[in-house]
């Protein structure tokens, strides 16, 4: 009797522990815009620079001297444009847009934000 007491909780110690080694986070995404809504004007120097100096411009990303192009507000425009990042024919496939909704998401992790990136690149990539 008593071997079968120290079985069941054996088992239910092992069955509880397991239970709870398998708990899982689920992470619901960020509602952003829809990105086939008719874009918004955004100025670069006021929305979309600052937004790339503080997830991108940082000490062995996107600086001078480190991996191109350069986001550091000074020079941030003149190194998307003129480096070939910026697609404003087929924004989708700029360069800059593919990053920032694939390998480098986690750097900028709100949707909208990404949004405001794509936006300016569908009104035309203005420096503005």
């Amino acid at each position: 009797m008593k071997a079968i007491v120290i079985i069941f909780a054996t088992l239910f110690v092992i069955v509880g522990a397991g239970l709870t080694g398998c708990y899982k986070d689920v992470v619901l995404p960020v509602a952003g815009a829809d990105p086939n809504a008719p874009p918004k004007q955004y100025s670069f120097s006021k929305d979309i620079a600052p937004l790339l100096n503080t997830s991108c411009a940082k000490s062995g990303c996107h600086v001078a001297g480190a991996q191109a192009p350069d986001m550091e507000t000074a020079v941030s425009y003149n190194s998307l444009v003129n480096g070939g990042f910026v697609n404003t024919d087929f924004p989708s496939q700029s360069i800059l847009y593919q990053q920032l909704t694939g390998n480098m998401e986690e750097h900028m992790p709100n949707a909208a934000d990404r949004q405001k990136v794509y936006d300016w690149i569908r009104t035309g990539a203005l420096n503005n």
